[in-house]
């Protein structure tokens, strides 16, 4: 498994941000090898941040290649550039979870 974090400040004021967050979400639903996504924000900084966890690395890099990757900064209006990490699971706590390695 691997999760993509993405982190990013939006222009937008917090609750069109999580209007588009449930607009886009039935897209999420239907894209393959995506688990999971967590729609979260650091209220400290006020950052918005995707976390998501995918089957596969190839799952993931299907993503990033598709047009719904390169669609979120405009969609978000986000300012600046994305902070973007990539994780490789190795051990999932909780086998009950419904995701396993």
């Amino acid at each position: 498994m691997v999760i993509l974090s993405m982190k990013f400040c939006s222009s937008l004021p917090p609750e069109r941000v999580r209007a588009i967050m449930r607009e886009r979400s039935v897209q999420f639903r239907a894209l393959p090898g995506l688990r999971q996504k967590y729609y979260t924000q650091d209220e400290s900084t006020g950052e918005w941040c995707g976390i998501y966890l995918w089957k596969s690395a190839e799952a993931l890099d299907a993503f990033r290649a598709s047009e719904l990757a390169r669609s979120i900064a405009i969609a978000y209006q986000v300012v600046g550039t994305p902070r973007v990490e990539i994780l490789i699971v190795h051990l999932v706590l909780r086998e009950d979870s419904q995701v396993t390695v």
